[in-house]
């Protein structure tokens, strides 16, 4: 077997080590090994690297996001999969490595023509943001469709140039909704490419307020709360007079909720089983078939870091904790 380098957080508050070891020689049935062309990192990468969460356990190998070419496939998984597609896929905390163990129902084919460093950002905001928006346990949108139709209702994505908010917004086009988003003004055009109706400043003083009487012209399927501050995404709500349920892809804290507001972080448990509500909007069959008729962007574009291969991995972790907005921070190979 050749040998696979991986990158190891050993406890929080320290950089990664790079170790070597065999790449995997068993697959579970629905195990894809995935030799790596390019990682994407996420804030909750630089997160964990930083700060011990109880549903981490270290030393572990952290990272979500990646893209390449398949080595081997289970007997499930060969019914999607052979040695030589190009894949991409979302590794939950075990990416930072060059030969992946992906589940199949997080994996997808790429299209011709998108290259392993655009393919790579997908992965988890993609499934994270599904996950908000069409489970039944949070905002239970219709789910997304090549032919989509109007619902006659609008959704706030709050954070809508963040990665995870770049791929709300199109997710929730193409469920039939009218894209409600906040973001800073420099990147109001961007988030208008991926289909946004309205956006505000969230910057402005008047920002709630504003937002709030936007979403009361219409019926309001709900507010997702992609990026920024729990508390303000509840503040429109309270503002409302729909009082609207508040799905967030941050921890919900004591004190972000005024009197009547519901507010619940969206987590999907239970290991590649838990995002199946998500998978028909995502790997399963929405996200898959828009890609490949080029109606889903790839967004946020990558920025790729000029330290290539396991190597680059902490220095994208490091330039990521400094701030980046509508860009994802990409590692390629060597």
């Amino acid at each position: 077997m050749p040998t696979n380098r991986s990158v190891w957080q050993d406890q929080p508050g320290q950089p990664g080590t790079i170790r070597e070891s065999e790449a995997p020689s068993t697959l579970d049935a629905r195990h894809v090994l995935v030799k790596v062309h390019a990682w994407a990192v996420n804030p909750c990468d630089a997160m964990l690297q930083d700060r011990a969460l109880p549903i981490v356990k270290y030393p572990v190998i952290l990272g979500q996001d990646v893209a390449g070419t398949v080595e081997a496939v289970g007997s499930i998984a060969a019914g999607k999969f052979q040695a030589g597609d190009k894949v991409f896929g979302f590794s939950i905390n075990n990416g930072f490595q060059e030969y992946v163990l992906l589940d199949h129902t997080l994996t997808g084919k790429m299209p011709p023509g998108l290259s392993f460093s655009e393919a790579s950002v997908f992965g988890l905001c993609v499934s994270t943001s599904a996950y908000s928006l069409f489970s039944p346990d949070y905002l239970a949108l219709p789910l997304p469709s090549l032919e989509h139709t109007s619902v006659g209702k609008s959704l706030l994505v709050w954070g809508g140039s963040s990665s995870v908010g770049s791929n709300a917004i199109q997710l929730a086009k193409g469920a039939g909704l009218e894209v409600v988003t906040t973001c800073s003004s420099r990147s109001f055009d961007y988030v208008k490419s991926l289909g946004a109706d309205k956006v505000f400043d969230y910057n402005s003083p008047t920002v709630i307020d504003d937002v709030a009487a936007e979403l009361d012209k219409g019926t309001c399927a709900g507010i997702y709360l992609a990026a920024g501050k729990v508390s303000e995404a509840c503040k429109v709500s309270a503002k409302s007079k729909q009082k609207l349920f508040v799905s967030s892809s941050n921890p919900v804290m004591p004190g972000d909720c005024p009197e009547g507001v519901v507010a619940k972080m969206a987590y999907g448990t239970g290991g590649p089983d838990g995002f199946k509500p998500a998978l028909p909007a995502t790997f399963g069959g929405y996200l898959i078939e828009a890609l490949h008729t080029g109606v889903y962007k790839v967004a946020p574009p990558p920025q790729v870091v000029a330290t290539k291969g396991v190597e680059g991995i902490q220095d994208a972790l490091d330039e990521l904790k400094k701030g980046i907005s509508a860009k994802k921070l990409v590692i390629e190979a060597q």
